[in-house]
């Protein structure tokens, strides 16, 4: 997922870091459109759950392009892109860059839009399209982790074939006890995310859950207007934004 920062908010210790060489090792086609990358990168020092790295690409004549993808994994370093039809970066990186070939990474970048094991509190991840990419992070921290905080994920894609990680998810629901994944189809139903869905599939306010919003900013500001009138803490809405 390419990020875009919180309005105001800096990423935190971009300016601290160092550029790594990272060699892709593995590609995964997770929609027709989405695409996971691994990487291998010397000396990675580790990260938190939905921490992003920026990624720079260099052309033979020197032009640069860099962008912010979130990390996907719970250790080591994987990304997933969504191909823009427009992007000058995605369509390389879905279509073109190819295994054993090297890229530019720097991270991990962020600490407010995250997850830890340590925190007890239940957590709600709501995700739009391509901002599931954090929070499968989160998941899958909490799997390795062996932690049993309860989790529910409610997330919105056009139709069952955009859902990213779709068969991994379907396994965890299954399998990681406390995991509860929900789906909105919008484009099969003919409408977005509503009061109701999020009534029904999140958290009651009562159990004071830590939440996390991460897709488009309409998306974004929509759901968080909806916890705040169901009676959510804003101080516990974590939101981030892709575009």
């Amino acid at each position: 997922m390419e990020r875009s920062p919180e309005p105001g908010r800096q990423q935190r210790g971009a300016g601290r870091l160092t550029w790594r060489k990272a060699t892709l090792v593995e590609a995964r086609q997770e929609t027709a459109t989405a695409r996971t990358l691994v990487f291998d990168v010397p000396d990675w020092p580790g990260h938190l759950a939905g921490q992003h790295v920026d990624v720079r690409l260099t052309a033979p004549d020197g032009y640069t392009a860099q962008r912010s993808y979130s990390i996907a994994s719970a250790t080591g370093v994987e990304i997933t892109v969504q191909r823009l039809d427009d992007g000058e970066v995605s369509p390389y990186l879905t279509d073109v860059f190819d295994i054993a070939q090297l890229i530019e990474l720097r991270g991990p970048i962020g600490g407010w839009f995250v997850w830890r094991p340590s925190d007890p509190a239940p957590v709600q991840l709501i995700a739009g399209g391509s901002g599931v990419v954090p929070l499968m992070a989160m998941i899958r921290a909490r799997a390795a982790s062996g932690a049993k905080t309860p989790f529910k994920l409610l997330y919105s894609a056009r139709t069952p074939e955009d859902v990213i990680y779709a068969d991994e998810l379907r396994r965890r629901a299954r399998d990681d006890g406390g995991l509860d994944v929900q789906y909105i189809h919008t484009r099969v139903r003919g409408r977005r995310v509503g009061v109701a869905d999020v009534h029904t599939h999140a958290w009651p306010k009562e159990f004071e859950p830590s939440i996390y919003v991460c897709g488009p900013t309409g998306f974004v500001e929509t759901v968080a207007d909806i916890l705040v009138a169901l009676g959510h803490d804003a101080r516990k809405i974590k939101t981030e934004r892709y575009g």
